[in-house]
């Protein structure tokens, strides 16, 4: 990794290596719908459940190739003075009684004196559309399933020309568009207007090889004895009738977790008293407690020892 920009890659392969740099362990499905995004200029919509990595590509994307991250995490009532700009009311004010107390009676003058681009505050679409050439920043707007439709429908005019509009000063464009990365946990679905700009790709969660390399990568520490069994557990679960499903973040989380109160191989006690970790729901949790547990843990070693059998 370094903080120096860098080229865009060329191919698959080299968009492969540029997210296993930064220890994401990627499908070549993934791979290559980022080269494409990043090639074709055209922003990423990822799609999937919760801590399975969607937020994660913007951060790697951002990291490898030495870029600024611009993130804009939604939620409901997100409006433009949040995510766009808005005027420094307070600084507009001052400039105003100055103005005053000097002796200055044009309106009009004070007004075109206060609407400048020295009282604007830059929110992050803004921002991002500052950039550098060359050094143009990775764009995150992260769950925007969680903004109303009205907000949805004002990212269209800045998808599509990468450019806002301020009615007093004019339109603000990019001098290079910004790598664009759209995050949704789908509790809503997103408008096709929005969709038919973006490439789009579904972030499910991964078989058991990649989690355990993903595991290797992000929890070096923990025996591999342990991380085997834990990707059999999470795999086994996520068969399981629960409310939330564990994401890979949680895998990580739980290895982490074990790895610091040393344990070496699952045992019901130390699952039952570690599922907090993985579920977030008191009606998941009792599920998976007791006999599940152990059953649970059985099936994986007898798994475990009929593939090395």
């Amino acid at each position: 990794m370094t903080d120096a920009p860098r080229g865009l890659p060329d191919s698959i392969d080299e968009t492969v290596q540029l997210l296993t740099e930064a220890d994401y362990v990627s499908d070549r499905s993934m791979a290559t719908v980022a080269y494409l995004s990043m090639k074709m200029g055209r922003p990423l919509f990822l799609e999937g459940e919760a801590g399975v990595g969607k937020t994660e590509i913007a951060k790697v994307l951002s990291e490898t190739l030495g870029r600024p991250l611009v993130r804009l995490q939604c939620y409901e009532g997100l409006d433009t003075a949040s995510a766009v700009y808005e005027w420094n009311y307070a600084r507009q004010m001052l400039e105003i009684r100055l103005a005053e107390a000097a002796g200055e009676t044009d309106r009009e003058k004070l007004s075109k004196g206060i609407f400048t681009e020295e009282f604007l505050i830059r929110r992050p679409l803004l921002q991002s559309l500052e950039g550098e050439p060359g050094r143009a920043p990775v764009l995150l707007i992260d769950e925007l399933d969680r903004t109303d439709e009205p907000f949805e429908a004002y990212l269209l005019e800045v998808l599509s020309d990468f450019q806002i509009t301020i009615p007093e000063i004019g339109t603000i464009a990019a001098a290079e568009p910004p790598i664009v990365v759209i995050t949704s946990n789908r509790t809503r679905e997103i408008h096709d207007a929005l969709k038919r700009r973006c490439l789009y790709h579904w972030v499910g969660y991964p078989d058991a090889a990649r989690e355990l390399e993903i595991l290797r990568r992000k929890a070096p520490g923990a025996p591999e004895r342990l991380t085997r069994e834990i990707v059999g557990f999470i795999q086994e679960l996520r068969n399981a009738d629960l409310f939330k499903l564990p994401g890979v973040a949680e895998t990580i989380d739980w290895t982490r977790a074990l790895t610091e109160l040393d344990v070496v191989a699952l045992d019901p006690d130390v699952v039952n008293n570690t599922l907090g970790v993985i579920l977030k729901y008191q009606d998941d949790i009792a599920k998976m407690q007791g006999s599940e547990a152990s059953r649970i843990i059985q099936q994986v070693r007898a798994e475990a020892a009929a593939a090395t059998g």
